[in-house]
């Protein structure tokens, strides 16, 4: 099993910056996936960005993309959203997850095995 903590979210302002962590506990593997996906209210999952374990491989949405970098720090098994440049609609609850996603499925939040409890982040314009 897999445990993630999501940590980091709360109240900025349009156009400032907050950095999301992800700590990951139990058994983990450095073949597994761990993405970023997001939640508006009344709106579904929607991808925001995801890391390996090992090696270089990430990718981001284009909503995104630009303004918030996924990082990994392996020792402290932890996944960060470094989130810059933010607006009114990066207003979500904040999730990360892990699996074993094939390079097609990354972006689907059905081909993640291990969700964290969210963490609500809120921008003010």
């Amino acid at each position: 099993q897999v445990h993630l903590v999501e940590s980091g979210g709360g109240l900025v302002q349009a156009g400032g910056s907050l950095r999301l962590s992800c700590a990951a506990s139990g058994r983990t593997f450095s073949s597994q996936t761990v993405g970023w996906f997001r939640q508006a209210p009344g709106k579904g999952r929607e991808f925001v960005a995801a890391i390996r374990w090992s090696g270089t491989s990430k990718i981001n949405a284009d909503s995104v993309k630009g303004r918030f970098t996924i990082s990994r720090d392996n020792a402290k098994n932890t996944v960060y959203l470094q989130m810059n440049s933010m607006n009114f609609d990066d207003t979500a609850v904040y999730y990360c997850a892990a699996g074993f996603p094939d390079s097609v499925r990354m972006v689907v939040p059905g081909a993640y095995t291990y969700w964290g409890q969210g963490t609500q982040v809120t921008v003010a314009s």
